[in-house]
């Protein structure tokens, strides 16, 4: 998968095509239409150069260049501040402090369940205790257009992997969440997200 825009600032992703945390990197990445060649790794063969780019030998991580990251948080703020239109996170101190612990609180309360499904581990517990959580949360898509805000943010490029994911894990949300429902409709219904993904995640609402 390639973007189409800022040719000459060609980046290298090193990408699962199933990872929720690498989609979230390429809905980013749609978002800013930044050009980027994308390398798609098997998690259980991965290739030696990502073993030295990175220490941890894992996925997403972005070369930018001499530059190698990885830590999909790390990456998507780094894409923010690199190529800041559209902004994807707020300028002031404080609300970015905001934005980052609304973002650990989204990695540790619903990643962790969604990872234990996906995972086999302690399934039918971990998808009531998701359903549970988004149900409690819902009624927040009421008041905003996106995830607390009026404006697509970091925030909606994290929750949206999981919410795509949410059938493909057998979580079924209830009529009471239909404010999440249409929310999730919404975002899955823009171009940079249609674009962010991949076959493997398309097979999984069989679009």
């Amino acid at each position: 998968m390639a973007q189409m825009a800022n040719k000459r600032l060609a980046m290298t992703l090193y990408s699962s095509d199933t990872d929720p945390y690498c989609h979230m990197v390429r809905i980013v990445l749609a978002e800013k239409g930044i050009n980027y060649e994308s390398f798609d790794v098997d998690l259980n063969d991965t290739p030696e150069d990502l073993k030295d780019l990175n220490p941890y030998n894992e996925v997403p991580t972005l070369v930018d260049r001499d530059l190698v990251l990885y830590g999909h948080q790390v990456i998507m703020e780094y894409l923010d501040e690199r190529f800041p239109h559209p902004p994807l996170m707020p300028v002031d101190p404080v609300s970015r402090a905001r934005n980052r612990l609304m973002l650990k609180r989204i990695e540790r309360d619903w990643y962790t369940l969604s990872n234990n499904i996906a995972n086999g581990i302690d399934v039918e517990t971990s998808r009531k205790s998701l359903r549970d959580s988004l149900l409690t949360v819902a009624p927040i898509f009421e008041q905003k257009p996106y995830f607390m805000s009026d404006e697509f943010t970091v925030m909606d490029c994290a929750i949206a992997p999981l919410l795509w994911r949410l059938q493909h894990y057998g979580v079924e949300l209830p009529s009471s969440a239909k404010a999440l429902v249409t929310y999730a409709a919404s975002v899955f219904d823009r171009a940079a997200f249609k674009e962010s993904l991949t076959e493997a995640e398309k097979e999984m609402l069989a679009i």
